[in-house]
């Protein structure tokens, strides 16, 4: 890293950094311009410093596949998964795996974890499954070492699931690197054609392969400089973690789509996650986000911040303060319990009606109706109350019965609900056939009036950085107006939270976020006939969401 000292800002591992200051200095394109080449050894999963072992803890029969088939679960959009990094701690594993836990509502049918050990072996450990299905004492006593980087996601069904599970790991003619990525590449397909036209083989189904083969085929030195010739190839959204024989490299996208931030825990470990919440768990303290174009490189002589390129204007999702992320997390240096919070008050004084209660569907509502309630001035309570232990196994009846799988998940409380005008808050509404059968259940409940009230503007568009939505014809808003949503869902009044008060309320950060679901203006525009969606993922009204299968999901 000598070479690269004078374009490097280099901080002590033990040392407390002083408030960072944007931006960097850019790495100009003319530096490094290599021309695709074939790939005789440029990456091989078989390489002699490389040791692999595979877990997987369900088969292509997931259970899930029944809920994914089941009318009743209606698809939502799924953000893509959730990365971890740590640099200097003898419990690598164990604090990556306690970090992959609090990120486990980014991702619930995969994890990962990739160590170096003291011989600068990278060892893998990766299977299908929640983090504490996929690992256990035995599988953490064989990663050892004081650097890790893993992945939870939203794989799918099928018997192609595990080999997309991360983080990747592969061998190339300078050692070995691994790889755990959150987005999506929307020139994807074109980059995996010009490389397999260049000889490249592949051996998933994932647009994050594809970085790897950058990576190999590069001609730059030292290594971060690869990942910086790799990525300005690179369209789309991507917060990625790396991992070498010595080093953790994070990186995040010029537009910033998805979530990255950086911590450190008191023994000066450096750790990076999609989450504030991660770091909470394992006790490192919040420093900052990674910012958009940002390549930060850990190493034994410390944190060095590079720029990748020069970056736009930020285009943070939105939909990560809405849904994706946990209310206790910082996400884009704004609190997630805050802005649901107000997004429910905004709503209690441009849409307000008169009630007797309300209601929040949960989970992701919660926040978003305690502030509805507050601002309205009329009680909150649990009208309806989630099991968290379904979703494994059982075993429908034969003889079907309506609306079985939202009342699998959601069961209504009578004494809560019986003669009473309710405010039901929901996060979003998507295909509107999930939100349609909760207004039943509140009904059959005894509820007087329903008033459904959505802490987000109207979905009338797909996504493509890294978050599965259905396709723009299947989304009700981009079908029907406010009131023919009303009239299918089947409540007395309807209302999603006004896109010009959103903005509003973010004020001069309203510039910064993305908002392409809301009105189809897209900051990076596709550039393929068709580009594929987020990996699999996707939300569900705050239920389980659909299982397509993995070579699936593509959209026009």
């Amino acid at each position: 890293m000598a070479a690269t000292s004078s374009i490097s800002s280099s901080l002590s591992l033990n040392a407390k950094p002083n408030k960072p200051s944007k931006p960097f200095r850019f790495l100009r394109n003319h530096l490094l311009k290599p021309s695709f080449s074939p790939l005789p050894a440029s990456l091989s999963t078989s390489s002699p410093s490389l040791h692999h072992t595979v877990s997987s803890s369900r088969n292509s029969n997931h259970p899930l596949a029944l809920l994914a088939d089941n009318d009743d679960y209606d698809e939502k959009p799924r953000e893509e998964c959730g990365v971890v990094g740590i640099y200097g701690d003898s419990e690598a594993s164990r604090l990556c795996y306690l970090a992959l836990h609090a990120l486990q509502h980014r991702g619930q049918e995969g994890a990962g974890i990739v160590t170096v050990s003291k011989d600068k072996v990278l060892q893998t450990i990766t299977g299908v499954g929640l983090v504490s299905e996929v690992f256990n004492e035995s599988k953490l006593d064989q990663l050892p070492g004081d650097i890790a980087i893993g992945h939870v996601r939203y794989s799918t069904a099928g018997s192609s699931m595990l080999k997309n599970v991360q983080p990747f790991v592969a061998g190339y003619r300078f050692g070995s690197v691994g790889v755990a990525h959150n987005g999506n590449l929307v020139n994807y397909t074109k980059l995996r054609a010009d490389l397999e036209e260049n000889g490249s083989i592949f051996n998933t189904s994932s647009d994050t392969e594809v970085v790897l083969h950058l990576i190999a085929i590069s001609k730059a030195r030292p290594f971060f400089m690869r990942i910086v010739d790799a990525c300005e190839k690179l369209q789309g959204a991507y917060s990625m973690v790396f991992v070498t024989e010595d080093k953790l490299v994070a990186v995040r996208d010029p537009h910033g789509f998805r979530p990255l931030v950086m911590g450190r825990r008191s023994n000066g470990a450096v750790v990076f996650a999609s989450e504030t919440c991660a770091l909470d768990l394992i006790e490192a303290t919040y420093e900052r986000e990674v910012y958009p174009g940002e390549v930060l490189v850990v190493d034994k002589d410390g944190v060095k911040s590079q720029c990748l390129m020069p970056h736009p204007e930020p285009k943070q999702c939105i939909f990560e303060h809405i849904y994706f992320s946990l209310p206790n997390s910082i996400v884009f240096g704004r609190s997630v319990y805050e802005s649901r919070y107000v997004f429910g008050e905004i709503l209690a004084t441009e849409s307000g009606v008169d009630c007797d209660v309300v209601i929040a569907v949960p989970d992701s509502g919660v926040v978003a109706a305690l502030g509805y309630a507050a601002k309205a001035g009329v009680a909150f309570q649990q009208g309806l109350i989630r099991s968290h232990y379904v979703g494994r196994t059982f075993i429908e009846p034969s003889q079907k019965i309506r609306d079985f799988g939202v009342k699998l998940k959601l069961s209504p409380v009578r004494g809560v609900l019986e003669g009473k005008r309710v405010v039901v808050v929901d996060d979003s509404i998507v295909r509107g056939t999930t939100s349609s059968k909760i207004v039943r259940l509140l009904r059959e409940a005894g509820a007087k009036e329903v008033h459904m009230r959505i802490a987000s503007p109207p979905i009338v568009a797909s996504c493509y950085y890294g978050v599965d939505t259905p396709s723009s014809e299947e989304l009700i808003s981009n079908r029907m107006k406010v009131d023919e949503v009303r009239d299918y869902i089947g409540c007395d009044s309807l209302a999603f939270l006004s896109f010009e008060t959103l903005k509003k309320h973010l004020g001069e950060d309203s510039k910064t976020f993305c908002y392409a679901c809301f009105t189809g203006n897209y900051p990076v525009k596709p550039t393929e006939d068709k580009v594929k969606r987020g990996g699999g993922d996707f939300i569900d009204d705050g239920l389980v969401g659909g299982m397509n299968n993995i070579e699936g999901g593509w959209v026009r």
